[in-house]
């Protein structure tokens, strides 16, 4: 039976299926329910008497599917889908959504299939229906990953089709609106999914109207007395402000009057969700907060917002640096307004919003306001358009990203509520989520330009690329063929596309260095057979992949290189097949696996141990790792030698770069200003400090441990004789010596 409130929309959790349900009675077509003939008198106002015919056999249709299932609240199912419905219809949506809406649950839930719907309704309706319903038939290893993969296919049809998200939000909506009936654990799970991922999306697409809903009523179920006690904070200074919250507003209308600029004015109220989040992330008291009277003019047409704003400020001073323009750059989302801050009468700001009536529909009701799907039915509006390229950055990155958890989380990024607003060299403007880079600039003009950029040139002045930029700069990205996406970029990044691109790179180049390892190693686990590649005929090659379910001689070497096949079995498998006799001993190799320590995804470096080059090592194959490397003299060389098969002669190349990590155990004078001392022994030596911590301290000496980086042992040795000299050392060691 279908359950509550709540888990109609959830991404999460499975019921049982309805498909073995013998078929319901049919619903009574004579007995209409006040909620439909509420829901028709609506849709009269917008839709055809044909169209609205069709609305009432979609409700038949459903309430026959849905007969006998109940919500958790006791109601009957249908209720639910009705609703949505009726959400849809005050966005004024077309007749297709409103259809879908009704029967959203039925491939789900009930026997009804997809042939039945396409015959009535047709294709349009069911590719509806279908986007939003959950993945329910697959079996997934976990809730977590089945939530993945929901939100995935949803975003994908999503992207094909705006109309499914809008009836996924009205469906999230009023689930929320009736929660109430679900368990408290439930409650809670379902809250943090719509504050973290609907209201977002919401965001995103400019409906601001929903969002709000959908924050207040998941901060209201997720935190129920932070809202309660917030909520009956903002009734009192609302109570307390009234009369010069009117006065503010009288003065407003005379001024703009006066200027005979044809507008209304009206106060607006923060939300509690908003004052609670503004609480934490600027740690401000609640008074802080709410010191703020805040009121938005709406006009006619774009001309008067600006010379509105003129006369406003005309009446009360302007705050500098606390103008906005949002029409000339619009947000991500569509939204346009003019954003200013004023010194009020009253000792408090005044925030002002200046919009015209078109842009205050389209920052209530985002891709929703003056729906248009097709194009060639008339011009979409601005949110529309802007929504379609972010549902097409989507569907680009979904299709190099292999896992469903990590795509929900780059969509999660890029569901931000902040935006800088930067210009290209020709003058194009690009928004960015604030705190972008300038690698997630490079990534947002191009991926091309992303993998291979080496720095950035802003406002005409070099820098690095892992600046921060600001609204209004202009950023020029210098690139290189040579260059290439390294793995520290992903700490700084932002933005969901620079993540899947570098993270997608990097992946291609682990494989690529990962088969050339695997070649090297099984070559010379066949030398030390006597034997080699060449000798293997390509039958027999064949046959092994085919047993080993290998689709390509590449799969295999990759999976060699990650130390998931031992090197020395392949060969002898490879060997005693060809030879037909029993698999003998392997001898020495003749010569050691040369390694330059960048080989991206296949080599690392032991903990324990801390190799640098110009050191004697060897290579341990640990299980999905790859190649561990240590130094010969490493203490757990020991346990090593118990596993021969995966201990691998190795020897660093002639011409090895990059920096290593080592540790120093120094022994120093316990004084004050020696740890200042020692770091800046080491800085002279062009080596950077990692970590730091103390394993040993008395009054008069400690003992620290240091993580430095060193190129090899001939930089080592001159850092250690720089600290040394350091005036304050009794003792410097490797460490582990």
């Amino acid at each position: 039976m279908r359950h509550a409130a709540g888990e109609a929309g959830d991404l999460t959790g499975r019921r049982p299926s309805m498909r073995a349900a013998a078929p319901p009675e049919p619903a009574d077509p004579d007995v209409i329910p006040a909620d439909v003939l509420a829901l028709e008198d609506r849709l009269g106002k917008y839709m055809s008497v044909e169209d609205i015919a069709r609305v009432r056999r979609a409700y038949l249709l459903g309430a026959h599917a849905h007969s006998g299932q109940k919500r958790k609240s006791g109601e009957p199912y249908i209720t639910h889908p009705v609703a949505v419905a009726t959400l849809l219809s005050d966005l004024h949506l077309d007749a297709e959504t409103i259809i879908a809406a009704i029967l959203h649950d039925t491939l789900e839930d009930t026997p009804l299939d997809r042939e039945q719907i396409v015959a009535e309704f047709g294709e349009v309706v069911v590719e509806l229906v279908d986007g939003v319903t959950k993945l329910d038939s697959v079996r997934f290893r976990s809730r977590q990953e089945a939530a993945a993969e929901s939100f995935r296919k949803m975003l994908l049809a999503m992207a094909r089709d705006l109309r499914v998200i809008l009836i996924k939000l009205a469906d999230r909506l009023h689930n929320m609106r009736t929660l109430g009936a679900k368990d408290a654990s439930s409650r809670r799970r379902i809250a943090s999914e719509t504050l973290e991922i609907y209201a977002p999306i919401a965001q995103r697409l400019g409906m601001n109207r929903i969002k709000g809903e959908l924050q207040d009523l998941g901060f209201r179920a997720l935190y129920p007395d932070r809202h309660r006690v917030i909520s009956a904070r903002i009734r009192s200074a609302l109570g307390n402000r009234r009369e010069a919250m009117i006065r503010i507003e009288a003065a407003l209308e005379k001024r703009l009057s006066e200027e005979s600029i044809p507008s209304h004015v009206v106060s607006r109220i923060k939300a509690p969700y908003s004052i609670y989040n503004k609480m934490r992330r600027e740690h401000k008291s609640f008074d802080e907060v709410m010191d703020v009277y805040g009121f938005r003019v709406v006009t006619d047409n774009v001309m008067q917002c600006y010379q509105a704003l003129g006369a406003i400020h005309m009446l009360y001073k302007p705050v500098e640096t606390r103008f906005k323009d949002f029409i000339a750059i619009p947000k991500a989302n569509g939204y346009q307004s003019l954003h200013t801050v004023l010194f009020g009468p009253f000792g408090a700001p005044i925030e002002i919003q200046i919009r015209t009536e078109e842009m205050d529909s389209v920052a209530e009701r985002g891709v929703a306001a003056h729906w248009v799907y097709k194009t060639e039915s008339g011009p979409a509006n601005s949110a529309q358009s802007r929504a379609r390229e972010w549902l097409a950055g989507l569907v680009e990155r979904q299709a190099v990203t292999d896992s469903s958890a990590e795509f929900i989380e780059n969509v999660k990024v890029d569901l931000f509520p902040d935006e800088v607003y930067l210009f290209t060299p020709k003058g194009e403007i690009m928004s960015l989520p604030r705190n972008a880079t300038a690698i997630d600039f490079a990534y947002a003009v191009h991926t091309d330009v992303g993998d291979h950029a080496v720095s950035a040139r802003v406002n005409d002045k070099l820098v690095p690329l892992r600046t921060r930029l600001e609204s209004g700069q202009r950023v020029e990205i210098i690139t290189a063929p040579s260059s290439m996406p390294r793995l520290d970029w992903l700490d700084v990044v932002v933005t969901g596309k620079a993540r899947t691109a570098i993270r997608q790179y990097l992946k291609h180049l682990q494989h690529e260095d990962a088969v050339q390892f695997g070649h090297r190693m099984l070559d010379r686990a066949l030398d030390a057979c006597g034997s080699s590649l060449d000798s293997i005929r390509p039958k027999t090659l064949e046959r092994y992949l085919a047993d080993n379910k290998f689709n390509r001689f590449e799969e295999l070497l990759a999976e060699i290189a990650l130390g998931n096949r031992m090197p020395d079995h392949v060969a002898l498998q490879l060997i005693g097949t060809v030879s037909g006799q029993k698999m003998a001993a392997l001898g020495t190799p003749r010569e050691k696996i040369r390694i330059t320590g960048n080989e991206h995804g296949v080599l690392s470096f032991g903990k324990c141990c801390h190799p640098l080059p110009g050191d004697d090592i060897i290579g341990y194959l640990s299980a999905g790792k790859g190649l561990v490397v240590h130094r010969a003299e490493c203490p757990n060389m020991v346990e090593f030698r118990k596993s021969p098969e995966r201990v691998i002669g190795i020897a660093w190349d002639r011409d090895v770069q990059g920096d290593f990590k080592v540790q120093l155990r120094i022994e120093v004078v316990n004084r004050t200003g020696v740890l200042a001392t020692v770091a800046s022994a080491i800085a002279e030596a062009e080596s950077n400090i990692e970590n730091v911590q103390y394993i040993e301290r008395d009054l008069s000496a400690a003992t620290l441990l240091f993580t430095i980086e060193a190129k090899d042992r001939k930089h080592l040795a001159d850092v250690m004789r720089k600290v040394r000299r350091s005036g304050v050392v009794n003792g410097v060691y490797r460490y582990p010596v």
